[in-house]
């Protein structure tokens, strides 16, 4: 597979879809992008000890969102000070609503990427992704993710430390509800601006995380 431009990706879909295991799937198979993860670049905020950052975690906590342009700044910020020319961007879980998927639009366009970006969508049900997120685990140690899809589902501990496996705090049932939402409220006006440009890769994400990467492989060649 050759191609003069690095290659970018959006990846979005419902909590729960496996858009974090896509992604590091894409980052081992491309090596050179660079990853764009807002729920990270949100979190890392709600450490620091600023009237924002206190703010911040509070929503967290909650489910919610902060308010629109501060997730599309900080991803910016991020991009604009790191990506080399030669580095592809992946977008994990972003856009999440229709006003930054246009400034994701606009940004590869002044980057001269959009040609080379491939808008992927994990689609798995409400059902499903409440089932998935009220039952994932994460590493009390180091914080990895361990999502309830596969072999997954048997780890007792980590398999990457050996740590304690817990409930990830805003994992509730009322804060998953808030995130699901939220995707059936604004995140599908995305999934309908890239369909109507025909730009949007549609995936079962139903199936094996395996057979989920391959579809993703066949769409992009």
């Amino acid at each position: 597979m050759k191609h003069s431009k690095p290659l970018n990706f959006t990846l979005i879909g419902r909590s729960g879809s496996g858009k974090g295991t896509q992604a590091k799937l894409l980052i081992e198979r491309f090596g050179n992008l660079f990853y764009v993860y807002t729920g990270d670049l949100f979190r890392d905020l709600a450490k620091a000890n600023t009237d924002t950052g206190k703010r911040i975690k509070k929503i967290i906590k909650e489910g919610g969102l902060p308010f629109d342009e501060l997730a599309t700044t900080l991803w910016m910020y991020k991009i604009a000070y790191n990506v080399k020319e030669n580095q592809g961007i992946l977008f994990d879980g972003s856009p999440r609503r229709l006003d930054e998927a246009k400034v994701i639009d606009e940004f590869m366009e002044f980057l001269e990427r959009k040609e080379n970006t491939y808008n992927i969508l994990l689609d798995i049900s409400r059902e499903e992704a409440f089932n998935r997120l009220i039952k994932r685990r994460i590493c009390k140690k180091c914080e990895r993710l361990i999502p309830w899809v596969g072999e997954f589902k048997k780890l007792k501990v980590c398999d990457k430390c050996g740590g304690e496996l817990i409930t990830r705090p805003d994992d509730s049932s009322k804060a998953i509800n808030n995130r699901l939402d939220f995707y059936d409220k604004r995140v599908t006006e995305v999934v309908d601006y890239y369909k109507k440009q025909n730009r949007l890769i549609e995936i079962n994400g139903e199936q094996s995380i395996e057979d989920v990467f391959q579809d993703i492989l066949k769409a992009i060649r």
